[in-house]
């Protein structure tokens, strides 16, 4: 590989599904770099990444983990992802502000369907990537056919740089297909130079072939050297990789396996000389400024003792400790490695640091001089799980809800909401583990003691039979008494027509100021009708009634609404309505099948599906949902798609609900309420 001079600091995302690795490649990176002196392993609970307690309780990662080193005099940040998709906010916080991914996958041609998503974040926000095959040293299938399933999924070619040497069955080195040098695994050691094998001669040539083909479509200089069967400098085939790479014209797969550091050395080495430069990160995110310092918040903690930390990535000038960021000065400066923190005085360009007491900061904002701006930034992901959470101590409702915000603010795939309809505080996440890591902190980190439960349905109820009804409220104790009579007329409505009253008294025989009181009293009723749930749907007339000279006043006759809508309402053929959502599933569509299952084995009704936009692939099956079978619906969907599937769904109409399900609802509502 050609020589360069060093660049400025960079950074690179390691990335990929759960469990292939990644932790322990970052570890090997790190050893490579001379960045720690030994490795650590996740199973052992001693890595610079997954430092949190709730990633090492579970040895996977459930948050972003920051490492520095630095290589041939270049200094390197990695960004450690989570690999669950339930924590894919964390890795696409990281992917906005690094210069290249590492996506690091099994040598499983069936898992390459997991990668999708990933790679298809990667191609829509101009992110280049290199894929690294990991655990090659267990690999019973061929790389071609890893290569073909993982170009299935992969809009951007790509283009082998190592074919594999095998003994037997087992992979034992590989040979590079730019420089045409081989090398031998040496277990816990960068690998040996060798001879390439005889074996392997005619299986090298076609492969490089293929690469510098590959590489042809995009320039044109080597297109006329293959024409002219002339072979290409190794020095320009290097160049031709960084150019095309840094315009996602191609995406470079190596082979390795990171436990035993095969492979490592010269992906590291690969990353130097082609990974872009900041500036091209920066352009990403779309945010115009002038000359002043610049810098983006990528990630946020919430310290129990030390206060927040905002992990910024530089990209102009030098940020300095004591800078005014918006209305906050920055308040202490830190490189992270892992958990710990080397306090530093400023940053410059490239470099990725913690800044300490910008509470006023967010996660996909960039501080701009002392200005504040909003970068172009991924929405936050859509909640799909929730638990119904509150304080088991009453005293301690406060806390909870600012330890929740300060949940929020670190990971903005959370949310809380305040169900108005069944008096519940929902915490909303991407699904059970998500939530669980959310309720460990909320324990842990605040001291915050919380129970959950499965979130209520906001059922309603309505009426099939019109009826009239009369109702008296009369108490005499001496003095001043009170009275009310009022006769009405209870009608359904049409779905959705919510609730009407109207005043037909002619005569004064209820007096025009005591009708809102009785209309005050029918609304009261409602809330909860007989079934036990808020009543919709009706139609309420106040025809005619009496009223007393001295007696009579407006709680009387409230309480006289309140009462003929008691002795009313169970006589009109109540029923339950169960509320029904509008729900797109999106699914692999070797997937589709089972996914119009799921909804069916769910009472759902599908209505059709159709090619997801943009997704090859990928189909959006659509159906209307009962909202109680959402609940784990995203549970049973990634069971059925290795963990990709999912789903977004909104809140289309009411249905009327009977029979066995409707008599399960109202018991238990009444138990409940007992």
């Amino acid at each position: 590989m050609a020589e360069r001079a060093p660049s400025g600091p960079r950074c690179a995302a390691i990335v990929g599904p759960y469990l292939s690795g990644k932790t322990t490649l970052l570890e090997t990176l790190l050893h490579t770099c001379d960045a720690i002196h030994r490795q650590g392993t996740v199973k052992e609970g001693n890595t610079v990444g997954d430092a949190a307690p709730e990633a090492r309780a579970r040895h996977m990662s459930t948050e972003i983990s920051v490492g520095n080193g630095t290589f041939l005099g270049e200094r390197w940040t990695f960004l450690d992802c989570p690999g669950s998709i339930e924590f894919w906010q964390e890795a696409q916080a990281a992917l906005m502000v690094a210069d290249i991914a590492v996506v690091v996958v099994d040598p499983e041609p069936d898992r390459a369907i997991v990668t999708a998503p990933l790679l298809h974040f990667l191609n829509e926000h101009d992110i280049p990537y290199i894929i690294f095959i990991n655990k090659m040293d267990t690999a019973a299938t061929r790389v071609r056919d890893i290569l073909s399933a993982l170009q299935g999924v992969s809009s951007r070619p790509l283009v082998l740089r190592h074919v594999p040497i095998r003994a037997g069955e087992k992979v034992t080195g590989y040979v590079d297909l730019v420089s045409e040098r081989a090398y031998v695994y040496k277990p816990g050691e960068p690998s040996a130079l060798i001879e390439i094998p005889d074996e392997m001669q005619n299986r090298e040539s076609e492969a490089r072939q293929e690469l510098l083909e590959e590489l042809s479509n995009y320039d044109d200089p080597l297109l006329e050297m293959l024409l002219e069967d002339t072979v290409p400098p190794k020095e320009d085939v290097y160049d031709y990789l960084a150019k095309d790479l840094a315009e996602h014209s191609v995406a470079p797969v190596f082979i390795g396996a990171a436990e035993h550091n095969n492979g490592v050395l010269r992906l590291m080495k690969a990353l130097r000389h082609e990974t872009p430069d900041s500036g091209a990160a920066l352009a990403r995110l779309g945010v115009e400024g002038a000359t002043d310092p610049f810098a983006t918040v990528f990630k946020s903690y919430h310290m129990p003792h030390s206060g927040k930390l905002s992990v910024v990535r530089v990209w102009r000038g030098a940020v300095k400790d004591g800078m005014m960021a918006g209305d906050d000065r920055i308040g202490g400066m830190y490189r992270l490695m892992g958990h710990d923190q080397e306090k530093i005085a400023s940053a410059g360009v490239g470099e990725v640091v913690a800044l300490g007491r910008l509470d006023a900061v967010h996660t996909g904002q960039s501080l701009c001089g002392d200005q504040l701006k909003q970068s172009g930034w991924p929405e936050p992901l859509r909640p799909l799980y929730s638990h119904a959470v509150h304080s088991e101590k009453r005293e301690d409702e406060v806390k909870l809800s600012t330890a929740i915000a300060k949940l929020i603010d670190e990971d903005p795939s959370l949310s809380v909401e305040h169900c108005n309809d069944t008096h519940q505080m929902l915490l909303w996440g991407q699904g059970d583990i998500h939530l669980q890591v959310a309720i460990e902190k909320l324990n842990k980190r605040y001291n915050v003691s919380i129970s959950t439960d499965k979130p209520l349905i906001p059922y309603k109820e309505t009426i099939r039979k019109p009826i009239k009804q009369h109702a008296r409220h009369k108490k005499q104790s001496g003095g001043h008494g009170e009275f009310g009579d009022i006769q009405i007329e209870i009608k359904p409505l049409a779905r959705g027509s919510g609730f009407a009253f109207e005043d037909k008294i002619h005569g004064g025989s209820v007096p025009k100021n005591y009708i809102p009181a009785v209309e005050a009293g029918v609304k009261e009723y409602l809330t909860e009708g007989p079934l036990g749930f808020q009543v919709v749907d009706v139609s309420v007339t106040l025809f005619d009634g009496q009223h007393h000279a001295v007696d009579s006043s407006d709680m009387a006759f409230r309480r006289a609404g309140i009462l003929a809508m008691k002795d009313g309402l169970p006589q009109c053929a109540p029923i339950l309505l169960e509320p029904v959502c509008k729900v797109g599933i999106s699914v692999p569509n070797d997937f589709t099948a089972r996914a119009q299952g799921t909804v069916t084995k769910r009472r759902g009704q599908i209505l059709g599906f159709n090619a997801k936009d943009g997704w090859d692939g990928w189909d959006v099956v659509e159906a209307f949902m009962p909202q109680s079978e959402l609940h784990d619906l995203i549970i049973d969907l990634r069971s059925l798609t290795q963990g990709i599937g999912t789903f977004d769904w909104s809140f289309d109409h009411l249905n009327e609900l009977s029979g066995r399900e409707a008599d399960q609802v109202v018991q238990q509502r009444k138990e409940a309420m007992a």
